[in-house]
């Protein structure tokens, strides 16, 4: 099986970087500095319109844990039928129970809502269910077509010996997609415990161009840079699809 490079983007800049770079496919949110939420319609649009590679949709109402009201419910499965509706490659979601299981209920509603046309992919809140392979068999039964984990630690590195234990155990019902700190150097660990897909942000940073600046008074995040922006970079994208080449 090839390799396939997916990259987690925030705008259309990033976008266009990550496509000039060679990646196979794009993970989309808004937010990425608090580790991805919903993009808005008008992104996603801005996306699609822009690139030829497929195009993931990430969909997370809020920042923080993964167990969710009524209401963030109700505007997940909204949010899958307009992705549906957008024309996108597929949609990228989690949800758990308050005692750290999938929630199959919502899990199933969204699945229906994305039908058969939509790549479901699970992503990192399997990284928080209390049972790694009580979640794969789950996520298998459900439709979902890929997890998104670092094996259920910070850094995808230091899960490769769990990551080798779900790719066997998974057996190509379902693909695993290493996630978090990835970068071209710890490829070829990954590639060792058996993984064949990855994912990251490849991101640099840029300078924000505003020239008056009213320190001290954040607008979010305190311990965040507001002048600073962060987007994909196409070399490091490339970079890392010439370490898989050689793989």
């Amino acid at each position: 099986m090839e390799h396939l490079l997916e990259i987690c983007v925030d705008s259309l800049e990033s976008a266009l970087a990550a496509q000039e770079g060679g990646a196979d496919r794009l993970e989309l949110c808004a937010n990425l500095i608090i580790g991805g939420t919903s993009p808005s319609p008008a992104l996603i649009r801005q996306v699609q319109e822009a690139v030829d590679i497929p195009v993931n949709v990430l969909l997370r109402p809020r920042f923080g844990d993964f167990c969710f009201t009524p209401a963030e419910q109700d505007a997940m499965v909204w949010e899958v039928e307009e992705c549906r509706r957008l024309g996108v490659n597929g949609v990228v979601l989690g949800a758990l129970t308050p005692d750290g299981r999938l929630d199959r209920a919502l899990l199933s509603r969204c699945i229906e809502a994305a039908g058969p046309s939509l790549h479901r992919t699970l992503h990192r809140a399997f990284d928080l269910c209390r049972d790694p392979f009580e979640g794969l068999e789950d996520a298998i039964a459900l439709g979902f077509d890929t997890i998104l984990t670092s094996g259920q630690q910070a850094r995808a590195e230091q899960g490769a010996a769990l990551l080798a234990q779900l790719v066997e155990k998974a057996a190509g019902r379902i693909a695993i997609l290493a996630g978090s700190s990835v970068n071209p150097g710890n490829l070829p660990v990954l590639a060792a415990a058996g993984v064949r897909q990855f994912h990251f942000s490849a991101k640099k940073q840029a300078e924000s161009p505003m020239l008056f600046r009213r320190e001290g008074v954040p607008m979010g995040l305190p311990v965040a840079d507001e002048y600073l922006r962060e987007y994909a970079d196409a070399q490091l994208v490339a970079q890392a699809k010439a370490v898989l080449r050689a793989l």
